[in-house]
């Protein structure tokens, strides 16, 4: 059975029926989920800038799953969403697993594969949050910062890149230590890392 949530995590259905069942089957397992009948109301309500899983019902009155899908994705939100599927919503799902979804389950929904796919959900959207932080951090590095990472990143040693910027080489351990603190990382494995992350 996965650990208690680390991250929140969210219901959301027009079916009180079926929040009711899902959140009596999580809080079974330790979980706290936070639920939402409609669509609209969750986007106005969460942090969508946080990691998350959110099981989300695809046809729903007002805003659709799909829909609510893309409101995400254009806040470009970490949260990683777990669609749930009547029968003839499969097609839908699947679209929506092209979208970025992490995946589909049919309903009614079974505890065991419920507890795995949130379990990689939470893992998909820890990985999402920080490739976004490292996003962030370099977009925020000057012209100079941006090229002594890509010389570093291509493998150059200081004298390579001080002959190259015609710099010194005491110049460039400086920057590299600032360039380093900037993208808060500790080692040049974390910042190749984080260059493989947003290159």
């Amino acid at each position: 059975m996965p650990s208690p949530s680390r991250h929140p995590l969210y219901l959301v259905d027009d079916d009180q029926g079926v929040l009711d069942a899902l959140r009596f089957m999580l809080e079974g397992c330790d979980f706290a989920p936070i639920c939402f009948d409609d669509g609209a109301r969750f986007l106005a309500e969460v942090d969508v800038r946080q990691p998350a899983c959110l099981i989300l019902d695809c046809r729903m009155p007002g805003l659709s799953g799909p829909e609510v899908q893309q409101r995400l994705n254009a806040a470009q939100s970490p949260i990683a969403i777990l669609f749930l599927t009547g029968h003839g919503d499969v097609p839908l799902a699947v679209a929506s697993l092209k979208q970025g979804a992490v995946d589909f389950l049919q309903k009614p929904v079974q505890l065991a594969p419920l507890l795995a796919a949130i379990e990689h959900a939470w893992q998909a959207s820890e990985v999402a949050a920080r490739r976004l932080a490292h996003l962030c951090a370099y977009q925020r590095l000057t012209p100079r910062e941006h090229q002594l990472l890509q010389l570093i990143a291509r493998g150059q040693k200081n004298q390579q890149i001080a002959s190259e910027l015609c710099i010194s080489v005491r110049t460039v351990e400086v920057c590299r230590a600032s360039l380093m603190k900037r993208l808060e990382v500790d080692s040049m494995a974390e910042l190749m890392l984080l260059y493989a992350d947003v290159s």
